[in-house]
C-alpha cells in the first residue's frame, strides 16, 4: 500500500497550492479519503474528507470556502486545492485512506506547506 503526497511548498499569504495524493495497493474506490494536517508542536487535525461513492465532502470550519477536495477514481488519486492561504495553514499535510467496513486505514508520509511572506 502506498499513499504519496506531493504539491507542497512555500507560498505567500493569499496564494494557492494544489496537493495530490497518489495511491496504490488497495481498493481506492471503497475508501473514504481524507486530508489532515499537523503544525509544528500541534496535534494532527482534520482538514477534509470525501466519500468513495457520491463524493460527499466535509471540511473543517477553518478551511471551508477556501479549500476544495476532489478525487479521481480512475487514477486512484485525491487532490486538495488550497486557495487564499493563510500563515495558520502552515503544516505538514497528510493523506489518509480509511474504511470502517473493512477496518483499515493508511497514511501517507506528508508534504510540507509553508505560508509566509
Amino acid at each position: 500500500v502506498q499513499l504519496v503526497e506531493s504539491g507542497g511548498g512555500l507560498v505567500q499569504p493569499g496564494g494557492s497550492l494544489r496537493l495530490s495524493c497518489a495511491t496504490s495497493g488497495f481498493s481506492f474506490g471503497m475508501y473514504l479519503m481524507s486530508w489532515y494536517r499537523q503544525g509544528a508542536g500541534e496535534e494532527r487535525e482534520f482538514v477534509s474528507s470525501m466519500a468513495p461513492i457520491g463524493g460527499h465532502t466535509t471540511y473543517a470550519d477553518s478551511v471551508k470556502g477556501r479549500f476544495a477536495m476532489d478525487r479521481d477514481n480512475d487514477k486512484n488519486t485525491v487532490f486538495l486545492q488550497m486557495d487564499s492561504l493563510k500563515s495558520e495553514d502552515t503544516a505538514v499535510y497528510y493523506c489518509r485512506a480509511s474504511s470502517t467496513l473493512i477496518g483499515l486505514e493508511y497514511w501517507g508520509q506528508g508534504t510540507q506547506v509553508t505560508v509566509s511572506s
